[in-house]
């Protein structure tokens, strides 16, 4: 997700109120939060996503979230835990607790892995990270 990193870093980096909302028509905007509740293993979380319309709901199409950490001597990183996808009636967490128990489920996770990859990509062909502008900032 190095394009969603570095939007991140134009932002200011991470802050438990960040909120930022990108519109690049012709395509959904782009909205990137911080979630209230910590990651899986306890390391803050956040939610990116496209939302659509769908008789008058939003819809998510997709939202993933991620945990960020920053290794020693390393810059940001994100790992999914989360997918989902309002249109296909698809939630899935591939890393979450179950009261003590961390419960991992490594295929799925590298399915999301996968997917977060592709979509990184498909953000920066698309152009997000240059329509990414101060005014992108709400929080």
């Amino acid at each position: 997700m190095k394009t969603i990193l570095r939007i991140l870093e134009r932002a200011g980096d991470f802050r438990p109120t960040l909120y930022l909302k990108i519109e690049n028509p012709p395509f959904m905007a782009l909205v990137i939060e911080a979630t209230p509740e910590p990651g899986p293993t306890g390391l803050p979380a956040i939610s990116i996503a496209h939302y659509g319309e769908q008789n008058g709901d939003l819809m998510r199409d997709p939202e993933m979230c991620f945990e960020l950490s920053k290794p020693p001597l390393c810059g940001l990183t994100l790992s999914s835990f989360y997918f989902r996808n309002d249109y296909l009636g698809v939630e899935q967490y591939s890393r979450y607790r179950d009261g003590e128990n961390y419960v991992f489920r490594p295929d799925l996770h590298r399915q999301h892995e996968t997917f977060a990859r592709q979509w990184d990509r498909n953000l920066r062909s698309q152009g997000f990270l240059e329509a990414f502008t101060d005014k992108s900032i709400h929080g």
